[in-house]
């Protein structure tokens, strides 16, 4: 039995409610003929209401942002469906066990005192801290980041923390929490700002690739109910754009640039 099937159609019991989200989060089990997993379920009546996006939608925007991922092959969003739950419909994420064996050894994005950068880290920007010291915002260069930084790119999103950044026990890193994503306005804020400007890699490249083709099949069929149209056409154009440019993209001098909190 595979995963998705376990989320579209197993028995969801509720465990427990993440208080620090920003919408309605909640923890559980699936069940199924013996097969269980742990999952994330947000009810579409627990979103709250955003000033520039549609209400009700962030659940649709998730699911959007897996189809996304797995159209470049990089399998960097967890399974991700549409389905009914305890609080009504919703969006339903296979849960990641985040490794904690090493925090040092795991940490993908990171605070250091400033100028402090290891090797085999980024700087992306210095500030001060909550107890005034000066500090950079750093993450690891590495391919899966740039996979993940061009993803982010594709679906315009508007908030990847560093705390959305996890690497699984199974070794593999994931993103999560795209419920603001797809806007038709540019609207990318991210901590993986550490290639901005620099050429896409060739790995990074494919996989835009074959999402602007996946765009014009199933892709875009799968997408049509989950975005209105104009956000459709702006991804389009995103995705476009990246192909012509073939680089990472630069901050916005028109929206910030950086997510707050940053973790």
């Amino acid at each position: 039995m595979t995963e998705p099937v376990l989320l579209t159609d197993g028995a969801l019991e509720l465990e427990g409610r993440l208080l620090t989200a920003s919408n309605a989060t909640f923890v559980g089990t699936l069940s199924l003929d013996g097969a269980t997993a742990e999952c994330v379920y947000k009810p579409v009546r627990g979103e709250r209401p955003l000033w520039d996006f549609p209400d009700g939608t962030l659940a649709n925007r998730e699911r959007a942002a897996y189809l996304v991922s797995e159209a470049t092959g990089w399998g960097l969003v967890p399974p991700t469906v549409l389905r009914d739950g305890p609080f009504g419909a919703g969006m339903v994420q296979l849960w990641i066990d985040a490794s904690e064996a090493d925090d040092d050894a795991v940490a993908l994005v990171d605070v250091v005192p400033l100028g402090e950068v290891p090797a085999g880290w980024l700087r992306v920007l210095d500030a001060e801290d909550d107890r005034r010291q000066a500090v950079s915002l750093i993450h690891r260069d590495s391919l899966v980041l740039q996979q993940l930084a061009t993803l982010d790119a594709m679906i315009n999103n508007a908030d990847r923390k560093g705390g959305h950044v996890l690497c699984g026990d199974d070794g593999r890193v994931y993103g999560c929490d795209h419920g603001v994503t797809f806007h038709q306005e540019g609207k990318l804020r991210t901590v993986l700002w550490g290639w901005a400007g620099e050429p896409l890699p060739d790995a990074c490249r494919d996989g835009v690739s074959l999402v602007a083709a996946a765009l014009t099949a199933d892709l875009g069929e799968a997408l049509r109910p989950l975005l209105s149209p104009v956000e459709q056409d702006a991804l389009t154009a995103r995705v476009r754009r990246l192909t012509r440019t073939a680089r990472f993209p630069m901050p916005s001098q028109e929206w910030p640039a950086i997510p707050w909190p940053a973790f």
